[in-house]
């Protein structure tokens, strides 16, 4: 994978969404939802930069296999950030019962990134 070009589309993916939050979601929804919306954007711009520099880290290294902690943050992102825009859009506060499973993932993905580092 290619966690470089992933976590700059997911950068640019982020930035038109803080700034749709701002200009369209903002007036449209209740203040607690919109406050859901920014932390969705905030953990997916923290994150989208995880990769991207984790991504550096392996093209440093030459790491080419032993990638998970890549993979789980891109799960932890969908899981965690997609389940509060899905609450938001929806108003179906169900989907929070996934954004635990993020937040583990973000959890775990930043342990293992930080074992990988151990290694140098």
């Amino acid at each position: 994978m290619n966690f470089i070009s992933i976590g700059a589309f997911l950068s640019a993916l982020s930035v038109v969404l803080g700034a749709f939050g701002a200009h369209g979601v903002k007036n449209s929804v209740e203040p607690v939802l919109f406050e859901t919306y920014q932390t969705a954007s905030h953990y997916l711009f923290i994150h989208s930069m995880a990769i991207l520099f984790y991504g550096l880290f392996c093209k440093l290294m030459n790491k080419t296999t032993g990638i998970w902690p890549g993979k789980l943050f891109l799960l932890g992102m969908v899981l965690f950030s997609g389940s509060l825009y899905l609450i938001v859009f929806t108003g179906i506060k169900a989907f929070g019962m996934i954004t635990p499973l993020g937040g583990l993932s973000f959890i775990i993905a930043w342990i293992g990134f930080g074992l990988h580092a151990k290694q140098l």
